[in-house]
């Protein structure tokens, strides 16, 4: 919470728990309910697509954080190069009560804004007309609310819990307690209502409004660069219409500067622009190689078990060993995702770890327990573990731990002139280290 919680803080829906998403029951039931009485081709589409593309939403954001925790395990391209505390994860657990909000927010206005009934699905002079909305009179207003957040009053009643985190992740974005993250949503509706009141609207340009805020606010927070500098170099005036990962990262870390909500022109009229925007831009936008000292090289195991990784879902991890009944109707996807990982063909990054002066690394193999039981994945499993060792000494590791069914031994008759030392446990309970001398 913020330093000194002010009114309105808390989610009304927090005492639910997981049990949150019935306090869309009433409006998710009139949808049915106008499906069955009056068939799909009376039914209200702009009604009907709300909670769909609710969900949309909930999986776009879950993309964001599943790619954001790779690259920054890897370490390449990352702004704040700091670990993430397990109290932000904590923290920033409820990020889709934001898309509840949103929600009940669209259903109360297509049941009751006069225009917002009957929508079709596309108007191009409403889609322009939302755009300059959203350029001028959004941006602006944001502009000079974001700065009254920082005034001691409302900062430490409110945006000081968005500011808890100096190291960013995309749901960071949507953290705030309720009043705040109210008045955002109360902004973000002036483009949206003016375009019902005029006529304009369409379910279309209020869907690719609503994914161009989601996707603006989780590039933001990422944490790590993604917008090459070419892009400003090849057009110019871009850098006053788009901001990047960086730029907002130095709101986070100097608190003062950078306030604009997604387009810097503002920062840059009224000079609150931080002088090492483009330095840090060019900075972090350059791959770095980073050295390591030890690398324990894992492997998935159920096809479940995807879920409860670092990138994966924080609530599945953070209970590794507990299988929820609902996990069971997500096996089209947990299949996928072993299709997808399999076809990877290499090593990737799950989590990195700093120590004092000791850098630790954990990746993993692509393959899941029952590939090691097949005799056709043998050479291509034991190919892998031999690439990832070796990589991990051309990146200076000291040791390289095998986790479980990756202790094949017969894997290091392939390995010669390492510079590092290999340990994996024994049968009988024992460690076996292959170190350096042992292998030229």
């Amino acid at each position: 919470m913020a330093t000194n919680p002010g009114l309105f803080s808390e989610w009304p829906w927090k005492m639910l728990g997981s049990f949150k998403y019935v306090v869309l029951a009433p409006w998710v039931a009139h949808g049915i309910q106008q499906v069955a009485t009056k068939g799909w081709r009376e039914a209200d589409l702009g009604y009907l697509v709300i909670l769909p593309s609710m969900i949309l939403r909930g999986l776009h954001n879950q993309a964001w954080i599943t790619v954001s925790r790779l690259q920054n395990a890897r370490g390449k391209r990352q702004i704040v190069d700091r670990g993430i505390e397990f109290e932000q994860i904590d923290r920033e657990r409820n990020w889709d009560d934001q898309i509840i909000l949103s929600a009940i927010l669209l259903f109360l206005g297509a049941l009751h804004l006069p225009g917002g009934q009957n929508l079709p699905l596309w108007r191009t002079d409403g889609a322009v007309l939302l755009a300059l909305l959203h350029a001028g009179p959004v941006e602006f207003l944001y502009y000079w609310f974001h700065r009254a957040l920082h005034h001691h009053f409302l900062y430490t009643r409110y945006h000081s819990h968005h500011h808890a985190s100096i190291v960013t992740e995309p749901i960071t974005s949507v953290i705030h307690p309720f009043a705040e993250l109210v008045a955002y949503e109360l902004l973000f509706s002036i483009p949206m209502i003016a375009c019902v009141l005029t006529g304009t609207a369409s379910i279309m340009t209020f869907e690719l409004y609503m994914l161009y805020i989601d996707f603006m606010n989780n590039m933001g927070h990422c944490n790590f660069e993604l917008v090459p500098t070419w892009l400003f170099t090849w057009f110019p005036p871009l850098k006053y219409l788009m901001y990047t990962p960086s730029f907002h990262s130095l709101h986070h870390t100097q608190f003062r500067t950078n306030y604009s909500l997604f387009m810097p022109f503002y920062d840059y009229i009224y000079n609150t622009m931080d002088k090492s925007s483009d330095t840090l831009h060019e900075k972090s936008i350059e791959s770095k190689e980073e050295a390591v000292d030890v690398v324990h090289l894992t492997h998935l195991t159920s096809l479940q078990s995807i879920y409860h990784m670092r990138p994966g879902f924080a609530e599945f991890a953070a209970k590794p060993y507990a299988s929820k009944w609902y996990m069971r109707i997500m096996w089209p996807l947990s299949w996928l995702s072993m299709v997808l990982t399999w076809a990877y063909g290499s090593w990737f990054t799950v989590e990195r770890n700093v120590m004092e002066k000791l850098k630790i690394q954990s990746w993993a193999i692509p393959r899941y327990n029952f590939h090691y039981g097949l005799n056709w994945e043998k050479e291509a499993i034991n190919n892998l573990i031999v690439k990832a060792i070796c990589e991990a000494d051309k990146k200076g590791a000291k040791v390289v731990s095998l986790g479980l069914l990756n202790q094949v031994v017969h894997c290091f008759l392939q390995l010669s002139n390492l510079q590092t030392s290999i340990c994996h446990r024994l049968k009988s309970g024992g460690i076996l280290c292959i170190k350096r001398s042992t292998m030229y």
